[in-house]
């Protein structure tokens, strides 16, 4: 009787774990769909790395896929003329190996082209990072694709140039200064194989000074990063070493509740799970973005943004965190929801009030969106990331 159970459990084990790439599923029609991933010395393991990568591409059925490690750009256009709804650009495997699948039919490229090219970048950037000019859903979106430099020993030296995680740390204070410069009022998606971890302690996070600006830029997988590494997109280390950024003209577009993002954990749909994904594809799962974007995009958020600036300090925060708003009279109030919509908190504010305390006690770490509301009515909203 005892192995006749045994047997049963078995066999539910085997029938719930027997998933195939048939049972993927990711993109969608109603949300732009982007994916970082990086294949890694694409093709890995010859025609198999090919045949696979072809299948998960038409798996995942993502709008956009940005690339990292393309080495052979013949194999590169063998996975593209096997995918009968997408389009792909490399532009050199000499350069850097970065590349890009699309379906035409859902977005339009008006143009591509590198930044931080010249020489006197190359410690910071070995691999340049490539822009993408796209317009989905009449909308302009800039995508930058990043390949940042690799390995380390986890401590930030920033008196030493040639320390891995100070080139890192060079290289996203210079993207940040192009995106403040050149793009401040676009739609933009920094994402790729940024090969460090948003969950280092701000005196050793190479992120942090994009995290610290959390009125201008999110992490959208920050959430990702501080939770179990049964999620994290490297688990051979474990770690979480790609990530998905946008700027603040899509954080509303990220609120959206049938907006999310997650690692794909294509292993879970081989028969030969990690190991049999490792050695014919790469050591890196994909991570995607899907965004609700409609044809509207910003314009309310535009006219808003010319009234109200609602933001709190510091972004992320352990405990205590602080509203302020600008440009609003009447009544006041601010709430806190969870990324399913749930209310966390509400407050009403005095007259006159232009700030506000919140203590984040009994709430786990996460992202979270806080809102400001004028006469029952929302007219700003805010992300905001508990790190305990």
């Amino acid at each position: 009787m005892r192995r006749s159970i045994f047997l049963f459990v078995c066999l539910i084990s085997f029938s719930a774990n027997a998933q195939s790439l048939d049972d993927l599923i990711f993109g969608t029609e109603n949300t732009f769909d982007i994916v970082t991933w990086n294949i890694e010395n694409f093709p890995k393991n010859g025609q198999n790395s090919i045949d696979y990568v072809t299948q998960i591409v038409e798996a995942i059925d993502a709008d956009f896929i940005a690339i990292q490690e393309i080495s052979n750009q013949t194999s590169f256009k063998q996975v593209v003329n096997n995918l009968a709804d997408y389009n792909g650009f490399l532009e050199s495997t000499d350069f850097d190996g970065l590349a890009l699948l699309y379906k035409p039919n859902v977005l339009e490229i008006n143009n591509i082209y590198r930044i931080y090219s010249d020489p006197i970048y190359w410690n910071a950037f070995p691999r340049a990072p490539m822009v993408i000019d796209i317009t989905y859903n009449n909308q302009k979106v800039f995508i930058i694709n990043n390949h940042l430099k690799c390995c380390g020993d986890g401590i930030l030296n920033l008196s030493d140039n040639n320390d891995e995680e100070t080139r890192r740390y060079e290289a996203l204070n210079l993207l940040k200064n192009y995106i403040d410069l050149n793009l401040p009022n676009e739609n933009v998606i920094l994402l790729g194989d940024l090969n460090d971890e948003l969950s280092d302690i701000p005196s050793n996070n190479v992120f942090q000074n994009l995290i610290d600006d959390a009125t201008n830029y999110l992490f959208t997988d920050y959430d990702i990063a501080l939770g179990s590494s049964a999620n994290w997109s490297y688990p051979s280390w474990p770690s979480h070493l790609d990530h998905i950024l946008i700027t603040n003209e899509l954080f509303d577009e990220f609120a959206f509740s049938n907006s999310s993002i997650e690692t794909i954990k294509v292993d879970d749909y081989l028969s030969g799970g990690w190991s049999e994904y490792d050695e014919n594809v790469t050591d890196h799962r994909p991570v995607g973005l899907k965004l609700f974007i409609d044809s509207n995009l910003g314009v309310d958020d535009m006219a808003n943004n010319l009234y109200i600036d609602f933001y709190n300090y510091p972004n992320p925060f352990n405990s205590e965190t602080t509203f302020s708003f600008k440009n609003v009279r009447g009544t006041i109030e601010i709430k806190v929801y969870d990324v399913i919509g749930q209310e966390l908190f509400s407050s009403s504010l005095n007259k006159g009030q232009n700030t506000l305390k919140w203590h984040s006690d009994n709430i786990p770490n996460g992202l979270y969106i806080a809102k400001l509301f004028l006469d029952k009515k929302e007219i700003a909203s805010t992300k905001i990331i508990v790190s305990k």
